[in-house]
């Protein structure tokens, strides 16, 4: 099947009634943040499950793109309808669960960035991601957080194209914004590491 410019109507890669279900999930979980202390945990499992689950969607489109099944700009397209859904403003539900939310909105826009740079290529393949998580770093210490997000997102396109986000990297990074969108890549890594089968060549509307 050849690409098709604009033609996002043919394909439904996530919904905002699968979003919803997570989030009645959530609702119906008693989630207290001390069992975020097990993320194997059934409540504290939720938010990572939700995470992978637009994860692995977003890898769907990148795939179908590499595949020539979708354009440029329809994988862009696609990318930013998932985006709008998982980031819209949620409804308070309790102090532990809107903060749970928060942080994985948070992570989630380091790789919806990713994703985004990788389809247009905007990011330098031959770049170091050690360099550029200080590059991140510092930028993120001077209030110039355009900057850093832009630099997660180069290092989400390079974790896509194939490099490796190692756990020393991750494990050096203090807590804050730059944390919480490499934990976004690190769920792209994860992912990719994982089952393959979001490369398959279907015509699948219910991912």
């Amino acid at each position: 099947m050849s690409a098709k410019e604009g033609d996002v109507s043919h394909h439904e890669f996530y919904t905002a009634e699968r979003w919803n279900n997570w989030i009645n999930q959530i609702k119906q979980s008693d989630f207290k943040l001390e069992d975020s202390d097990e993320p194997q945990g059934k409540e504290g499992a939720i938010f990572v499950n939700m995470e992978d689950d637009i994860i692995l969607a977003c890898l769907k489109i990148i795939a179908k793109y590499e595949n020539d099944q979708i354009s440029q700009e329809s994988a862009l397209q696609y990318i930013v309808q998932i985006r709008d859904i998982a980031l819209a403003e949620i409804d308070p539900i309790s102090e532990d669960v809107d903060l749970m939310v928060d942080s994985l909105q948070t992570s989630l826009m380091g790789g919806f960035a990713a994703c985004e740079a990788y389809v247009s290529g905007d990011y330098e393949r031959e770049a170091e991601i050690g360099d550029l998580v200080k590059v991140a770093l510092e930028a993120e210490a001077s209030d110039d957080i355009e900057i850093a997000l832009g630099t997660i997102a180069e290092i989400g396109a390079l974790v896509i194209s194939g490099k490796e986000l190692s756990e020393k990297v991750m494990e050096e990074v203090p807590y804050g914004l730059v944390a919480e969108w490499l934990d976004g890549i690190d769920s792209i890594a994860a992912a990719m590491v994982g089952s393959d089968s979001y490369k398959d060549d279907e015509e699948d509307d219910e991912v």
